[in-house]
Order: structure tokens, then sequence, then C-alpha cells
């Protein structure tokens, strides 16, 4: 992606133990020079434009298919079920093995295993577009959900291993944000048009895109080696791979099974268990697929669990407000795109200045104004809603501020995520802070669908009384992402503690 080397600045406001950060092979040392300028050449403007074409592609797609799902499922004749597949497919494959598709970038190389990745991706978006068969249309969105694990956390290292560690760095992190926004605010109401020429549209336009990105990258982005030690280790990858798999899917197959379903109960015993075997696993072999010490710095720790909280709650409230627009008030797809248009549009014009302020302010400071921003949002919604809440008292201001919310923080929770980590582990980081944020969201969502579903029932076609459950959870979850944040602030300021 983007990005210039320009004088090092501390993004976050903690700073990493030296045994946290491994000395391996081109260390980040050079990248992190203060005496140096990186030169933003044509080709590094070229690598930016192709990763972000990616992120906006993985945007585009998840909110274009959305949209298109009652007019799939009149045509390929699929029930409710079937259809919520056609989106946990692609959850279960990107969630499950994004933590996998980064470590294995930094093993085998992030060039070859972003562009086999993004190829994959490709086909299957002109397959899932030529298919007239409901199971394996999902099966296509399986594949394609499994590319993007692969992509995005390699397309993010890429990044932070192209772009110098400071002001560069952080200016490319809130270009590639800007992007991703604009993809999901695009899919909203390039699906409310392109299924009204037919839903298959919504598939095939993608493949493009994706060609032209895979053909720009293979003539720019720069070759690099796999890694001369680690990847040894087949049963770190085999219980991490079926542990996340496994979880992922009981995660957003429980509220339509039920969460004290016995099979919904084993598994979360064998998840849990894989994974368990996986942490053992790691602490004793010579070589683990990924180093658990990352865990162990603060900061890092601080940016997954505030990934989780910035899309569990934010994903979760459009969830409903897609839902309230379009099965309760009735609105059209594309009126109701245009709806929650303004959080995308305030993402994509404020992220562009999200760098400079992470220079000037530090990544924490910027975290913590994401999380207020977040938590503002959702109280208002709550305050003014009622029963039937009105669009410019209450949809309207909300969703500035969560676009706010989100602006400031995907950018800022990622330099936090990447600051300090070595090259070779950069695919580990990135792929951890976008695991963290997939599930997450999943896990909040499956908890917020559980709600909404069983929230009280009323004859009022407008009422909004079953979903203030589901608004409170989101609240709730915006409320402790601020307060993980304002701990540290706390104690930095405090006269005693100094």
């Amino acid at each position: 992606m983007h990005m210039h080397l320009v004088s090092f600045h501390v993004t976050s406001t903690e700073t990493l133990p030296v045994s946290t950060v491994p000395t391996t092979a081109g260390a980040a040392t050079a990248l992190t020079d203060p005496a140096s300028e990186q030169r933003w050449t044509p080709r590094l403007w070229g690598i930016l434009a192709v990763l972000c074409t990616v992120l906006f592609l993985d945007g585009l797609d998840v909110s274009m298919v959305g949209v298109a799902l009652p007019s799939i499922g009149t045509d390929l004749h699929l029930s409710t079920t079937s259809l919520q597949w056609i989106v946990n497919g692609y959850v279960l494959g990107y969630g499950g093995l994004l933590l996998l598709g980064g470590r294995t970038a930094d093993l085998l190389g992030r060039r070859n295993t972003f562009l086999i990745a993004l190829g994959v991706f490709a086909v299957a978006s002109l397959a899932g577009g030529l298919i007239n068969n409901g199971t394996l249309l999902i099966g296509t969105r399986f594949i394609k959900g499994l590319a993007a694990a692969f992509t995005a956390p390699t397309a993010l290292s890429i990044l932070t291993t192209t772009f110098h560690e400071g002001r560069g760095r952080n200016r490319a992190l809130s270009v590639f944000s800007v992007f991703g926004a604009s993809g999901y605010s695009s899919g909203l109401i390039l699906g409310g048009l392109l299924t009204s020429f037919g839903w298959r549209w919504t598939f095939l336009i993608p493949a493009p895109l994706a060609v032209v990105a895979l053909i720009a990258g293979i003539a720019l982005i720069h070759r690099d080696s796999r890694a001369t030690e680690g990847g040894h280790d087949l049963v770190g990858a085999l219980t991490l791979t079926t542990g996340m798999l496994l979880a992922v899917y009981t995660v957003v197959s429980a509220p339509q099974r039920g969460w004290l379903d016995p099979v919904t109960i084993a598994s979360i015993v064998v998840a849990v268990a894989l994974l368990v075997t996986f942490v053992v696993t790691e602490n004793r072999v010579a070589h683990p697929l990924i180093r658990l010490g990352i865990l162990r710095v603060g900061s890092i720790v601080r940016a997954n669990l505030s990934m989780i909280a910035l899309f569990g709650s934010y994903l979760s409230y459009q969830f409903m407000m897609t839902l309230y627009l379009q099965t309760v008030l009735h609105w059209s797809p594309l009126k109701m795109a245009f709806a929650l248009l303004p959080a995308g549009l305030v993402v994509a014009f404020g992220s562009p200045f999200v760098g400079r302020l992470i220079d000037r302010y530090g990544s924490q400071r910027l975290i913590v104004t994401s999380m207020a921003s977040l938590s503002l949002g959702y109280v208002w919604f709550l305050a003014t809603a009622g029963n039937s809440p009105h669009y410019a008292i209450t949809i309207l201001p909300t969703m500035i501020l969560l676009g706010g919310g989100f602006a400031f923080g995907f950018s800022s929770i990622t330099a936090q995520a990447t600051h300090g980590i070595d090259d070779s582990e950069q695919g580990l980081a990135s792929g951890l802070v976008q695991t963290s944020g997939q599930v997450g969201a999943a896990l909040v969502l499956a908890v917020v669908t559980a709600l909404v579903a069983g929230g009280s029932s009323t004859d009022s076609a407008a009422d909004f009384r079953q979903f203030h459950p589901g608004v409170n959870l989101v609240t709730g979850v915006a409320v402790v992402g601020l307060l993980l944040n304002l701990a540290p602030l706390v104690r930095r300021y405090n006269p005693r503690h100094a």
C-alpha cells in the first residue's frame, strides 16, 4: 500500500518491551530510521491502489450480497435458513482462517499468498454469479470468504512492511480505511441498483475488478522470500484451523439452533479443546506457527479488544437498523441504503485526516475518542428513540456519531496493533487484529440476533420495542471498550502513578 518513510513517531502510548519484538532477518530498524525519508514513488502509489482495491472489494461484496438476499431467495427458492448461510458461509471461511491466513503470508511470502488468494476470490465471484443451485452458491461464498481470509491480512501486512512505521504508515492506514468504508457504503447503494437488474450482477461485478487488481499486483508488488524458520508446526496448524472454523460455525449457527442445544454445546466444547491444544502445542514446539508472546504486550491486547468493541457494536447496530427499516417500516433496499449512508460518508471523508491526528496525539487517545463517539451515538439513540425512532432526530445523528467512531477507530486501532512488530510477524499481527474484529462481530451479532428474536412482539407495525435489548447490548459493548482504553490514560496522568 501507500506510505512514505518519515521521521519516526510513536503511535502508541505504551512502549513495547524489547523482548517482544523479534530481530529476524530484515528487521525493521532500517524502515524506522528517523534519518531517512521514504519517497512516495509511482510504484508505491500503485501498490497502495492495489491493496485499497482489494479492501474495497471485500466491503463491496459483503454489503451488496446482503441487499440482494430477498431476490436470491425468491429466484432459487431458498429458505430463510439457507439465505442466512449465504452470509454465514462467507463469515465462516473468513473469520475461521484469518489468523492462519496472516501467518501463512509471513511464512510462505506475502506476495505469492496475496496473489493466489486474489485469483481464487475472482474465480469464486464469477462462479457465484453463474450458479443456479443454492448449495453450490453457499459453497462459493465459503471459498470466497476463505480467499478473503488470506487477502485481507496479507494486504495489511504488505502495507505495514512497505510503508515505514510512523507518519507514513499512519497516512497509509487512513487511506486504507477510507476504501474499506467506501466499499461497504457503495455496496449498499450498488446492491440496491444492481438487484433491480438481477441479483447475479452483485456477484459478477467484483470479478473483473479483482482480475485488474491481480494483474496490477503481479506487476507492482515487490517479491519477498519465505521465512527460513517456522512453518513446521503441523499440529498447531491443524488445531488452529479446525478450532477456529468450529468456533465461528458455532457462533453463526447458534441463534437458529439455540445456545442450549446439545449440538451447540458439543461444538463449543470441542472448539475450546482444539484451541487449548493449539496453545499447549505452541508453547512446546521449537518453531511455533504463532508466537504467543505477542499477546503479552498490553497495547496489542487492548487494540484487539478494541477492534471487537468497534466491529461488534457497529455492525450489529447496522444489522438491526437494516432489519427495522426494511422489514418493519418496509423501506426499499435503496432507500434503506441512503438512510445508512451518512456513517460511511463520515468515514470516507474523515479517515484521511486520522493519520495526522495519530502522529500528533498518539493512537491511544484516538482510540478513546473513537469509543467515546460510538458510546455517545448509542446513548443518544436510546435516549431519543422511544418505540418509533424518528430518522432526522434519532437515526441520522446516531449514524454520524458512529461514522466518526469508526473513522477514528479503525486506523488508530490497527496502528496500535502493529506498532513495534518486526516485518517477519506483521502478517500475524494483522491477522490477529482482523480476526478479533470479525469473530467479535460474529459473536456480538449472534447474541443481538437472539435478543431481537426473543424481544417483545407488538401489534404496531412501526414499533421498535423488540430491538431495544439489542441496542442496550451494543451500547454496553462500546462503553466497555471506552473504559478499557481510558484506564491507561488515567494511570499515565495520575500524579501518584507518575
